[in-house]
Parts: structure tokens; sequence; C-alpha cells
């Protein structure tokens, strides 16, 4: 799994979310909508993405 990328995408604010949920999108290095970051694919950043998955997209980068 380690040697796929995936790319994560901000598409909701973070305002109002708990704040497990806006420190988990601080983690994976997302602070504005739009804004992206490519991550390996581990349990980790799954877990995280796993937290805010109504806020963010994940396609996975070759």
């Amino acid at each position: 799994m380690a040697d796929k990328k995936l790319r994560i995408t901000q598409v909701k604010s973070a305002i109002g979310g708990q704040r497990n949920q806006r420190e988990s999108l601080k983690a994976l290095g997302l602070r504005k909508i739009r804004q992206s970051q490519e991550w390996p694919d581990t349990q980790q950043v799954r877990g995280l993405v796993n937290t805010v998955r109504h806020l963010v997209t994940v396609e996975e980068v070759s």
C-alpha cells in the first residue's frame, strides 16, 4: 500500500466542525478549500481521511 499515493483535496469548510475534524485537516496539511496534498497510502492517513471524509475528496495517484 505504501507505494501508492493519495491526493487529498479539501472541498468543504471545517468551520463549525468538531475539534478532532479540524485537527485531522491540519495534520493532513489542508487549510483552505480546493487545497490538495499528496500522501502515501498508509493506515494512518486513511484513518485521518475517514475522520473528515465528508470534507475531502480522495484520488489515487500513480
